[in-house]
């Protein structure tokens, strides 16, 4: 069975250890990212919708790279959204940013009705390249 290595982005494992789960998982040559928000540094959402899904992304990729990745190696994604009709146009520029062109990640998006206190989340699962060490 492959080892299992808690994974934290720098400055933000005590926001982790108090809700009780890591960051992101690296099993093997997987990195298995939890669901990241757009929160500030003490752990709030930011109230903007653009700026919460940037700092989603933005959260997302220091998780990423604390586990030996970057956005072109996220295989698999699912999205969180609470209002989706109202949300994807946003999400949808956001995302074309961090993605430009094909080959773009599996992609599945949810509706949900709690987040909380947040709009917007994402989950990943990456491929680490090899000759990554932690």
């Amino acid at each position: 069975m492959a080892k299992r290595d808690a994974i934290f982005p720098a400055g933000r494992q005590d926001l982790y250890t108090a809700q009780t789960y890591s960051a992101a998982i690296r099993s093997g040559d997987l990195l298995f990212v939890s669901g990241q928000v757009g929160s500030r540094s003490d752990g709030s959402p930011e109230p903007d919708f653009e700026a919460q899904v940037r700092l989603a992304f933005a959260n997302l990729q220091a998780t990423l790279q604390a586990g030996g990745c970057g956005f072109d190696d996220i295989v698999d994604v699912t999205t969180f959204h609470t209002d989706p009709e109202q949300q994807f146009d946003t999400i949808m520029a956001v995302k074309a940013e961090i993605f430009p062109e094909p080959p773009y990640p599996n992609w599945t998006a949810v509706g949900v009705n709690w987040l909380a206190g947040f709009d917007f989340e994402i989950k990943v699962i990456a491929r680490i390249p090899a000759g990554q060490a932690l």
